[in-house]
């Protein structure tokens, strides 16, 4: 496997086309006999010599039985896929993992839902009322998964991007041209990588905030130094431009949330230390950014700052002020309740 996860010697060229191919099949196999070569052709912005190829790769390579009548392409047939035998255990394994991407909003998709509904019509109805429960988790994001379908597309056929992205500073939307690198989950949303022309440099962009996408065309290629770990470094979360230096931070749990804690993966540089009376201490390396700080303030009380210092000196102004905002805000009320 090469750099970003391509096989060895296979090209951003065959990455396209193989996802165009893919697509293509899909698309028929959905509404048949609605696709022709010319609306194939000004769906994928390419020639119909170039659909006429993919469509000759459907038949010869993958040996699907495409057909035209005149009206439009559509398969004779679908091959069946063989039949899997699952233990009880890895459907119920495999069925909570497809409930688990229902909820990340954008992944949910007509496919999973219908693969989701046939994993449960298998399991004894003695658990109906436990998979209903679950049934509830999905949420439901259509233009987020717009968003990262154009997205994918880009990135898939190494074609530009113009995109309209309200800023988190001041909120006020701007065009720009960009050139996907990479696309990825991040704790309830998605981000993604990319060379922005209007920075002049690579950003990240929540695709929450990306209001329009279209597709150029205008070709390009991911550097092959790019690798998305190190872009990210050894920062807390994604602020990485506020992040300072990397260092060695210290903090230690209480029981309760010590075990809170530990259960989670937070940073490649974790280590976990359970102390005899029951608390945690927890180590990190990384660059502190203020995303880290509002985590450790989460925790209140229930955790210590051991080190740095001026991060154990930061924590206890902010409770600090949280704590005289808490009498400001006791005297209006009782300032409040005495004109009434």
């Amino acid at each position: 496997m090469g750099k970003l996860g391509l096989p060895a010697g296979m090209r951003y060229d065959d990455m396209r086309r193989t996802a165009r191919v893919l697509e293509i099949v899909q698309d028929i196999a959905r509404a048949p006999r609605r696709w022709r070569r010319r609306t194939l052709a000004e769906r994928y912005e390419v020639c119909e010599r170039m659909i006429q190829k993919d469509l000759l790769i459907i038949r010869e390579k993958l040996k699907l039985p495409l057909k035209n009548d005149g009206d439009g392409y559509y398969f004779e047939r679908l091959p069946q896929l063989p039949t899997v035998s699952y233990s009880f255990t890895e459907a119920l394994a495999l069925l909570l993992a497809a409930k688990s991407a229902r909820v990340v909003p954008g992944v949910d998709s007509s496919e999973l839902a219908a693969a989701v509904a046939r994993l449960e019509s298998v399991f004894p109805e003695e658990f109906s009322s436990v998979l209903r429960r679950l049934s509830g988790l999905g949420v439901p994001a259509p233009h987020r998964q717009g968003v990262l379908s154009q997205l994918y597309r880009a990135l898939l056929w190494g074609r530009r991007a113009e995109i309209v992205y309200v800023s988190g500073e001041r909120g006020t939307p701007t065009e720009r041209k960009v050139e996907p690198y990479a696309i990825f989950p991040y704790v309830r949303s998605w981000q993604m990588a990319a060379y922005c022309h209007l920075r002049g440099e690579v950003r990240l962009f929540k695709v929450d905030r990306i209001r329009e996408v279209r597709l150029l065309d205008e070709p390009y290629t991911i550097p092959p130094d790019f690798d998305l770990d190190e872009y990210l470094g050894d920062s807390w979360g994604l602020m990485r431009g506020a992040a300072g230096e990397p260092e060695d931070v210290e903090l230690v749990f209480d029981p309760v949330a010590g075990r809170w804690v530990s259960e989670e993966h937070w940073h490649k540089s974790q280590e976990v230390e359970f102390l005899p009376d029951g608390s945690v201490r927890v180590k990190f390396h990384i660059g502190i950014t203020p995303e880290f700080v509002h985590w450790v303030l989460y925790y209140g009380s229930r955790v210590k700052v051991l080190r740095p210092e001026w991060l154990r000196r930061k924590v206890a102004e902010e409770h600090r002020k949280a704590a005289e905002m808490g009498d400001i805000t006791q005297e209006e009320e009782r300032c409040q309740k005495g004109h009434l």
